[in-house]
């Protein structure tokens, strides 16, 4: 692996490729029951027991404004553990499918493009290419600043939450 690769997780979006920095994902799961939060947005308008913890369920999709499908056979919840004003908090997001871990170098990335693109720009870190696709790796930080959900995070250290 080169300087400049990342080993990510790929996972799809309304058949849209995206992918995570494998380091973040801390499990990978299948649909759990999930309790929907009153007045929440739709962004984060649920939550999960994980492991005895209760943690936001984001759905990715809200913030690139897709259509809302149903779940299916291969829908997953991916828990990434990523830090939110400065703690470092358990999210999970919604995926329509998981894919691979595979390794994207910094070669096969390019800026993301001021226009053409569909979805707010500075929600996207890099477009990677891969066999003739492109893949959107998503600007996590961007997003979850946009959609303002850090207060509804727990964080990793319950003691030390409110």
């Amino acid at each position: 692996m080169t300087q400049h690769a990342i080993e990510a997780l790929t996972f799809d979006l309304q058949g849209e490729t995206f992918a995570l920095e494998a380091g973040l994902v801390r499990e990978v799961l299948d649909l759990l029951p999930e309790t929907e939060v009153p007045g929440a947005p739709p962004f984060v308008g649920a939550v999960i027991n994980f492991r005895g913890r209760i943690i936001p369920l984001v759905d990715l999709r809200v913030a690139f404004e897709m259509e809302r499908g149903d779940p299916t056979i291969d829908t997953r919840i991916v828990v990434i553990e990523h830090p939110l004003d400065g703690e470092p908090a358990l999210i999970g997001l919604r995926a329509d499918k998981v894919h691979e871990v595979t390794t994207i170098t910094h070669e096969t990335t390019e800026d993301v493009p001021r226009i053409g693109l569909r979805w707010r720009t500075d929600f996207i870190r890099r477009l990677a290419r891969r066999d003739g696709d492109l893949i959107v790796i998503p600007d996590l930080d961007q997003i979850f600043a946009a959609r303002g959900q850090t207060a509804s995070v727990t964080s990793l250290h319950p003691t030390q939450a409110r």
